[in-house]
């Protein structure tokens, strides 16, 4: 799943620095498994996170227990209410991390339909289309005519697509959080009253599961205008541990195996005219180098045999980065190709896809990796590019697109915020765009390209309009070796020092970025600062940042990071030195737990989710097709499989005795990358020694907590334990109804008493 920071935007085209995108021969959900970090975000993606509940204690100021109530600490900080970044009050949890209301929208290819998800009435995220001509009759009541064409009960839909015949759209879904994702296909334009509404009966539209099967998963779509009747899908049935390629017809359901995977391809291209897969990306699994493997013609009747032969063409060796991004308008002869090769940070380049050779430098940035690129979806001509080393910058190579965007600027709620497409229509007349702010929600318009005319869309979460919220500040860190840190500040007081949070994020092969962050701004509301930083090894700062995070877990430059970044609060004043909290999902979960391990006299308290204590069993239980990627996890991790004595080095389930601070865990049953186990060893250990641990479950959850009653109530106790051990302000703990928390150790204790 999309691997996400925090911030709840929609990145893409000419406007975002996250994925490429191409107009055309479109790939869509799931990016290939190659531009997966791999520990991924425990934080999940779509409806904001979570978070929530408890009593508040600062400094010499003690509020009322759990047990004996709760209020607000308001006369302990009565005199820092004139120095907060946000709202006065407390804003409500559900406020925060309830469901957005509405998110994701996206044209249909013709421009006559909205879709977009927002919560069903029970609750939980669905797709909604909109007329858009109804919306022009009854500009009072846009939503009079939205119509909720899926009806999922229990987990959110979070990825959507149109379908090009401009009636069908597609979705996925795992269960219960396994990420094993199926392909679905919903008709869009079914109504089941005269209205355009769904009738009393509640009916919806059949859904049709394009890729069946128990333990199946799905990837690598693509669809293609020129063929709007047909789609392309990577699925593991035939082995768990590699995609085919399927064409299916997705009206009929009919799919026929189009291209079989010999056993080390991680991703596909397609070239646009022919809708013909020709490119494949490769991982060694013995060196953990990158080839792109092409041929110049998938037909095997019509072409050459030399033509149809699959040839390496680019490689990249262990160390490097890079791929093909998209063929030209030439029958595929020439492409463009990003590359680290003989420089720092990836260039972008036009490249003869036979022979190798490039052809022209388009762009590079000393700093940090090219990001998205967008072309024209005919001729493919290069329109414009970005790069994000604090925030997103954009390079145009097309002046009418450039005009567009500065119009788009000059429309924008605050010069600081940043522009984003989330679609267009085929005839690019008709573009959804959102305005991106770090102190309040996306909101989304309708640009009239034509006209140059702004319609207003709808904000993401309107509830969050009446509160204030704080500025993301995008600051520079020196590391303990001079190293600059890119990081992300949330203060929670105009000035003077405060308890302090440091939010690691997942991945560790991602990174953090500008936005909105609900999680920051509740840690601000609070009463906590909070800093998010960019450590070695996080990616798109070139090839040597991301490298010299190779073989630092733990006790090394990675962690190391993290101490000069909460040394650099305390000194400028930001952070109050002995009142520290070290919070993070997925690799930043085991950051939580090696900074209480090797580093406990820094961190008051910690929160870990889904973050793994052992490397060598987390490994050991990673999913099957993640296997031509397990060698290249060993060298940046290091070689835990041979050396037992640098796997208990690097595992916090072997230092748990050092551990001074108390610690909560959230986790996931059905969790396929970081297993139920990594949580269990380390808090039944914890438990056993009496050192202060609080273990929440969650059985319908994988990698972070996508259900928002779960995400409410982790939250809901997360926010009580930070209240308890920073001092910070907290609202009351409310049970979630709905949620599906359970409570390992307290099973436990309650064994063992029997």
């Amino acid at each position: 799943p999309p691997s996400h920071p925090s911030s709840s935007s929609q990145r893409d085209g000419c406007c975002s620095s996250r994925k490429p995108r191409m107009p055309c021969g479109r790939a869509f959900f799931l990016p290939a498994i190659t531009a997966l970090p791999i520990f991924g975000s425990a934080f999940m993606t779509s409806p904001p996170l979570p978070s929530i509940v408890g009593t508040a204690r600062r400094r010499g100021i003690t509020a009322p227990g759990v047990v004996g109530g709760h209020r607000r600490a308001a006369d302990a900080t009565k005199g820092l209410a004139s120095k907060r970044t946000t709202s006065e009050e407390l804003i409500p949890r559900e406020v925060l991390f309830g469901n957005p209301e509405n998110t994701s929208p996206l044209l249909s290819p013709d421009g006559k339909y909205l879709a977009y998800l927002a919560p069903s009435p029970d609750g939980v995220m669905n797709i909604f289309v909109r007329d858009l001509n109804k919306q022009i009759v009854d500009r009072d009541d846009p939503k009079k005519y939205d119509r909720m064409i899926t009806n999922e009960p229990k987990r959110a839909i979070r990825s959507v697509a149109w379908a090009y015949d401009c009636e069908t759209i597609f979705y996925m879904n795992d269960f219960d959080g396994d990420e094993n994702f199926h392909l679905f296909a919903v008709d869009a334009l079914t109504s089941s009253s005269d209205d355009g509404t769904n009738d009393s009966s509640g009916s919806f539209p059949p859904v049709r599961d394009l890729t069946p099967g128990k333990d199946v998963k799905a990837q690598n779509i693509i669809t293609n205008y020129r063929y709007p009747d047909q789609i392309l899908v990577g699925t593991n049935e035939r082995d768990p541990k590699s995609f085919d390629m399927y064409r299916v017809f997705y009206k009929t359901g009919e799919k026929f195996l189009d291209t079989l995977n010999p056993g080390d391809v991680i991703g596909w291209k397609t070239e646009d005219e022919s809708f013909e897969i020709r490119a494949a990306t490769v991982r060694n699994s013995e060196d953990s180098s990158t080839t792109i493997r092409i041929r110049m013609s998938a037909d095997l009747v019509a072409s050459p045999e030399e033509d149809t032969e699959w040839k390496d063409v680019f490689h990249f060796p262990y160390g490097e980065e890079g791929g093909l991004l998209n063929f030209c308008a030439d029958g595929g002869r020439t492409g463009y190709l990003t590359s680290s090769l003989e420089k720092e940070t990836t260039a972008l380049l036009k490249v003869d896809l036979k022979t190798g050779e490039t052809l022209e430098e388009l762009y590079s940035n000393e700093k940090c990796n090219v990001g998205a690129v967008t072309l024209e979806k005919d001729t493919k001509e290069l329109r414009a590019l970005s790069y994000n080393y604090a925030r997103t910058q954009r390079v145009f190579f097309d002046e009418e697109l450039e005009k567009d965007h500065e119009f788009l600027k000059s429309t924008a709620p605050n010069p600081n915020a940043e522009i984003g497409v989330s679609s267009r229509s085929l005839d690019e007349s008709k573009w959804v765009v959102s305005y991106i702010q770090s102190d309040g929600p996306t909101s989304y318009v309708i640009y009239d390209k034509p006209n140059q005319e702004i319609t207003p869309l709808f904000v993401s979460n309107p509830k969050l309009l009446p509160y204030k919220f704080a500025p993301m500040e995008d600051v520079r860190i020196p590391a303990h070796d001079g190293l600059e840190l890119v990081a992300y500040l949330t203060r929670a007081l105009t000035d003077g020092p405060s308890p302090l949070i440091l939010l690691v994020h997942g991945g560790p092969w991602a990174r953090d970025y500008w936005g909105f962050n609900p999680r920051a701004q509740w840690f601000a509301n609070r009463g906590y600062a909070t800093l998010q930083v960019n450590y070695r090894g996080s990616t798109s700062y070139g090839k040597t940042f991301l490298h010299k995070g190779d073989k630092q877990w733990g006790v090394g430059d990675m962690q190391h990071d993290l101490t000069s970044a909460v040394k650099w609060a305390v000194e400028e004043g930001i952070a109050e030195e002995d009142n520290v909290c070290i919070y993070g999902g997925s690799y930043g979960g085991y950051a939580c737990l090696a900074g209480l391990t090797f580093t406990p006299d820094i961190y008051k308290c910690g929160v870990d989710i889904v973050g793994p204590s052992n490397i060598k069993t987390l490994l050991d239980s990673i999913p099957a097709y993640w296997s031509q990627l397990r060698n290249g996890m060993l060298l940046k991790i290091g070689d835990v499989d041979n050396n037992e004595e640098f796997n208990k080095k690097i595992s916090p389930l072997f230092h748990v005795d050092n551990i001074k601070a108390p610690l909560l865990i959230g986790q996931g049953a059905n969790d396929p990358r970081v297993k139920q186990a990594e949580a269990d060893q380390i808090a039944f250990s914890m438990q056993e020694k009496g050192i202060p641990v609080e273990y929440v479950l969650y059985p319908d959850e994988g990698h972070g907590f996508a259900r928002p009653e779960n995400r409410i109530d982790f939250n809901s106790r997360a926010e009580l334990f930070l209240a308890k051990h920073l001092g910070g302000r907290a609202e009351e703990f409310v049970e979630v109804k709905g949620s599906t928390a359970v409570f390992p150790l307290l099973a436990k204790e309650g064994a063992v008493a029997e």
